[in-house]
């Protein structure tokens, strides 16, 4: 608490409207992207299984946000996946990824039509191609929450997401969300990976535009 600043209300001086310039180590995910190699293990009554999957994500920039003299630089984004081939929604999600310039910090915010929610941070340098978020279900403030039901059968304990910024332009992630199943002892790791590739422009943001 004593790395705050006593005064709590004065937003600051130096705020930048063009969000697409100040996203440090997610400047390389804006935009509007497709993967197709999608791997998704998921926890089945008769063990782990394996699914193929495609998705959309797109990332847009959103007006520079400020909590007094906080200050960060963000992505508003909507993942949208499905099976190959299918119609159906594999998987739907929405939320933020946040970059605060001043502390280094990453913040990737998520909801799902799942009834749970997570937020997630980690730390890189503003030129990082790589970094690490973690979300853990007992933490203060970057945890998990799930509806009772989930919580019940399907507890989760941690969420991990790491991201690499290739230098072709596209960008890949390794997600591991550890979940202790109802009537099983050992944790089990539900992972998800993918690799994107750009299909179109971001928009800029609307200050900034």
């Amino acid at each position: 608490m004593s790395d705050f600043p006593t005064d709590i209300y004065t937003e600051p001086s130096d705020l930048d409207v063009n969000t697409l310039a100040n996203l440090g180590p997610l400047r390389g995910m804006a935009g509007v992207w497709e993967g197709t190699r999608g791997l998704d293990v998921k926890p089945k009554a008769d063990g782990p299984r394996k699914q193929a999957f495609v998705e959309r994500i797109e990332l847009q920039p959103i007006d520079p946000v400020t909590n007094g003299p906080q200050l960060f630089y963000g992505l508003r984004y909507h993942t949208h996946v499905t099976k190959p081939d299918q119609v159906k929604t594999y998987h739907d999600q929405v939320g933020y990824w946040l970059w605060e310039p001043a502390t280094g910090t990453i913040i990737q915010t998520l909801a799902i039509p799942r009834g749970q929610i997570a937020m997630a941070s980690g730390t890189a340098s503003a030129d990082a191609t790589g970094f690490e978020l973690v979300a853990r279900h007992e933490s203060e403030h970057f945890g998990i929450r799930s509806n009772p039901f989930l919580d019940h059968a399907f507890h989760t304990v941690e969420y991990r997401i790491k991201v690499t910024i290739n230098a072709d332009g596209t960008w890949a992630y390794d997600e591991d969300t550890v979940m202790m199943i109802r009537g099983k002892e050992e944790p089990f790791h539900h992972t998800d990976r993918n690799l994107l590739t750009k299909v179109a422009e971001p928009t800029p943001n609307p200050l900034a535009r």
